[in-house]
């Protein structure tokens, strides 16, 4: 990829909040590509393996598209993600998948949310990051995949309902706290949602709407997997 520099990097508080934007993404498609290639073994057929297997490498595509524009930047990829590995570690580690439906709806739920949260910040970037971010945060194309599984497993068993349902509600809590953990221990993230004297934030009442969009996106997903939120 080669594309030129958006002036606005120019501005040295402004560039460390979009490398550390773009490192922590790439950090979280990894991550996806990571886990979903593991999950993909728990899968119960072939078909439903290869579909795993498809998704993931969506995400290895974003992860790679990222690394790009990062060294478009004249940043280094690994050094801007580097910051964000514990968070996103300790993250998958509370949130493994036992069995092949934990995983859908992880791959669904929990990196919806991760997603809603990062185009939520890509309001404040120049165009062309934006969008370089935006895109790299579509789904894998499992939405439907993933909402045929899963109902088709609760009309099996409605006792698969509950489970999912707590487990959705704990990936809710798990996915707020990072991103809540991630924002808060970067100084240049923080003065980019607060925003500047020449740069809009997000006062606590917008805030508050942010987690708010949030929270009813996570309902919405819930919904269509026929899960209470």
């Amino acid at each position: 990829m080669t594309s030129a520099r958006p002036p606005a990097m120019e501005d040295p508080v402004y560039a460390e909040a979009v490398v550390d934007l773009l490192g922590a993404v790439a950090y979280g498609e990894i991550s996806a590509f990571e886990r979903l290639a593991q999950d993909a073994r728990m899968a119960p057929g072939l078909a439903d393996k290869g579909e795993l297997a498809r998704m993931a490498s969506v995400e290895y595509t974003h992860y790679a598209r990222l690394c790009d524009y990062l060294t478009d930047l004249g940043a280094d990829p690994v050094a801007a993600m580097e910051p964000f590995r514990e968070a996103f570690d300790d993250f998958h580690a509370r949130t493994a998948s036992s069995d092949w439906l934990e995983g859908l709806v992880t791959a669904y739920v929990g990196d919806g949310l991760a997603a809603d949260f990062y185009t939520e910040i890509a309001a404040f970037l120049d165009p062309e990051t934006r969008t370089v971010i935006i895109e790299s945060l579509r789904d894998a194309g499992n939405a439907e995949f993933v909402v045929d599984r899963v109902r088709a497993a609760i009309a099996r068993d409605h006792r698969v309902a509950g489970r999912l349902a707590l487990w959705g509600r704990r990936l809710m809590g798990e996915a707020l706290t990072q991103a809540q953990r991630v924002a808060a221990d970067r100084d240049a993230l923080t003065a980019l949602l607060t925003g500047g004297v020449d740069r809009p934030g997000l006062d606590l009442a917008a805030m508050g709407r942010l987690f708010t969009r949030l929270t009813e996106n996570h309902t919405k997903r819930m919904e269509n997997l026929g899960l209470d939120a």
